[in-house]
């Protein structure tokens, strides 16, 4: 007996925290923890070293932005020891997002060098708290010290470049021009998020405490509506789904007459969380008894979430973490039928999904716009939303973060916009716990936009000496329309004020150099009012130097300029109202296929189509020749050593040029 007792003081000496640890408790919080009952076992890891309760909101251990399939089932196992204990106790609190609580857990886990991921998981927990020195350092010393090349030291390596990412949206992003609130009046205690948004109806899911609800049910996940009228929400209520005891459910999806809706429903226990998207019905003024989707969708033993129904009513975003996907929670895609039967879904593609978890899709019909949270990319830390222009089932864009203040150092998920196609945010509402303890609250955001500057200078190419004079035009290239023009400055500068940013171009002339362009792209942060551009550098006119015009087409075996080409012969416009006195030879020129005669006609009409264009834009016709050269001019071979056909000298060999021969 005294040799057990002497054991049992051993086990729970401990080597930082020094109050008296109660086995008993240890033991009932290590069953709640292997069940994945976070909730329960922080209260009873802190009953055990004498730390008290939990105090602030909490989600009653349910985590809305995921599932995790993967939870240890209940089993008999040894009892934690004091340093295991508190790890977990850290572990609880982060998969609860109440980093506050877990950060001193997690810095005695560190100090006793016994969890490789300690580290790792402390350093983001100081970035959630914006301790961002400190957070970088934690994350330095943890891949100083683990050795693994796999997706944990990726995610800190990811980590460290959004720390970077956030410390550039914090200095340049400007708040004049954003209105952020955080929204009231809808509960006290509980999480808040998932907000839909139809006419003056805010649909969202909460924990809030329910009156009447049995005991271990009171903070389950529930569908609430309230009125929201000029920023303010009033008479919330629950939307009147049916409910199922010990069944959470949320994050709702209409159809686009709104007599359907697909939300999510899930379940803990037996050692599982499992989550499945059901369907209900609006009749007679009620909802109907919910019925799970296919299993198309709801593939057993995985997890399906967070839908969003498209406008065709038929094409139904959702996200999964089923097999097939990147890893992680990815986003899919599928059809539903008259009878809600739904085709195989398919991935959203690599574009979009990454190996972390990508969810709560939400589509922007104004602004063709994807709208996502994830949190394998480069951002502000945690949970972001980004988005991406294209359509389901066509092609999409360039993913890119919103940035501040719309994103924040914690996570930030779930959106739905009213906004115009030139603003999407114009008025937004969405969920982040950037200011609460632990749990998601619903926020709204404004932006006015304000005009924006984009500047630059015009150089020298070699010499990078200021170009005074120079003529600088801001084109759209979508549609070839100039936004203005003007003279740049005694240092080389111009400067353009636009309504908002877009692609742009500038396309840059002076007397005596060869006109150029720079493509400018949106910047990463839309919230910036000024964009200084790089360099745009001319280069000198060099007489009888051939010079390649890129990206002119024709059609097949014609001498017909394609639409694509007059940008790229804009610019030669451009040159010559700089210098209108030069003379200027257009060559054509085409590889060996085909005969000589053929060659040589189809190059000599194919450079007059270029004259012709050129005249039709105001160049003087007594300034321009044309020549077609056929294939007597190669700048590469045509065929390979060994006899065999080469198509990329070809493509270098069939090309437009222009040479100045006077000025």
């Amino acid at each position: 007996m005294k040799k057990s007792l002497l054991m049992l003081i051993l086990v729970f000496g401990g080597l930082s925290l020094h109050a008296q640890v109660n086995y008993e408790y240890v033991k009932a919080a290590d069953q709640y923890y292997a069940k994945g009952d976070y909730y329960s076992a922080a209260r009873w890891y802190e009953k055990a070293l004498g730390k008290g309760k939990i105090k602030g909101r909490t989600s009653g251990g349910f985590s809305p932005y995921g599932s995790n399939r993967a939870v240890a089932p209940k089993q008999k196992v040894a009892v934690s020891d004091k340093e295991q204990a508190m790890f977990n106790l850290a572990e609880s609190y982060r998969k609860l997002h109440f980093h506050e609580k877990a950060l001193p857990y997690y810095q005695d886990a560190v100090k006793t060098e016994r969890f490789p991921l300690a580290r790792y998981h402390y350093a983001t927990t100081l970035r959630a708290m914006q301790q961002n020195e400190a957070a970088e350092s934690m994350f330095n010393e943890f891949l100083n010290s683990y050795t693994e090349n796999d997706p944990i030291r990726e995610s800190a390596q990811r980590e460290l470049a959004s720390l970077q990412y956030q410390k550039v949206q914090t200095d340049v992003v400007d708040m004049s021009q954003y209105k952020v609130t955080k929204v009231t009046g809808l509960a006290d205690t509980g999480g808040l998020y998932a907000p839909v948004w139809i006419d003056n109806t805010v649909y969202y899911t909460s924990t809030k405490p329910e009156e009447g609800a049995p005991k271990l049910q009171v903070n389950n996940n529930r569908v609430y509506q309230a009125s929201y009228t000029n920023g303010t929400f009033s008479a919330p209520a629950k939307m009147g789904l049916p409910e199922m005891n010990d069944v959470h459910q949320g994050a709702v999806a209409f159809s686009p007459d709104g007599n359907k809706v697909i939300f999510n429903r899930w379940t803990i226990g037996g050692g599982t969380k499992s989550s499945s998207l059901y369907i209900s019905k609006m009749q007679d003024g009620k909802w109907t008894n919910p019925v799970a989707l296919p299993e198309a969708i709801n593939m057993p033993g995985y997890n399906a979430q967070q839908a969003f129904w498209m406008n065709d009513g038929k094409t139904l975003l959702f996200s999964s973490d089923m097999p097939g996907g990147f890893g992680g929670f990815d986003l899919w895609m599928t059809t539903l039928d008259e009878l809600d039967n739904a085709t195989p879904p398919v991935n959203m593609g690599a574009g979009i999904n990454t190996a972390n978890d990508d969810q709560a899709p939400y589509y922007h019909v104004p602004s063709q716009s994807l709208v996502y949270s994830s949190n394998g990319r480069v951002g502000m830390g945690g949970m972001d939303l980004y988005y991406v222009k294209g359509t389901p089932g066509g092609t999409w864009g360039e993913v890119k973060n919103f940035g501040a203040p719309l994103n924040s150092n914690k996570d930030d998920i779930y959106f739905a916009s009213k906004g115009k196609a030139s603003n999407i945010l114009e008025d937004v509402l969405f969920s982040s716990d950037r200011d609460a303890s632990c749990c998601l609250e619903i926020f709204a955001l404004q932006r006015t936009i304000l005009p924006k500057t984009i500047s630059g200078i015009v150089v020298h190419c070699e010499t990078k000496v200021p170009l005074p004079g120079a003529t600088v035009s801001l084109i759209n290239p979508s549609n070839n329309q100039t936004i203005g023009t003007q003279k740049a400055g005694t240092d080389g500068s111009y400067s353009f004020t636009i309504d908002d940013y877009m692609p742009l171009k500038a396309v840059a002339s002076n007397e005596g150099y060869v006109t150029n362009e720079l493509r400018i792209a949106e910047p990463a942060n839309l919230s910036m009012l000024k964009l200084m551009n790089p360099d745009i550098c001319l280069n000198p006119i060099e007489i009888e130097k051939p010079v390649v015009v890129n990206n002119v087409y024709y059609d097949y075996d014609k001498a017909e300029l394609r639409p694509e080409s007059f940008p790229e012969l804009d610019k030669l416009v451009a040159m010559f109202e700089a210098n209108p006195n030069i003379k200027v030879e257009i060559s054509a020129h085409t590889d060996s296929k085909g005969s000589n005669k053929y060659n040589q006609r189809l190059s000599e009409a194919r450079a007059k189509s270029v004259v012709d264009y050129l005249i039709g834009k105001g160049v003087k016709p007594e300034n321009l020749t044309s020549k077609g050269y056929g294939a007597t001019q190669p700048v590469a071979d045509n065929t390979n050593e060994d006899g065999s056909d080469n198509p990329e000298g070809r493509q270098l060999n069939r090309r437009t040029e222009f040479k100045v021969v006077s000025q």
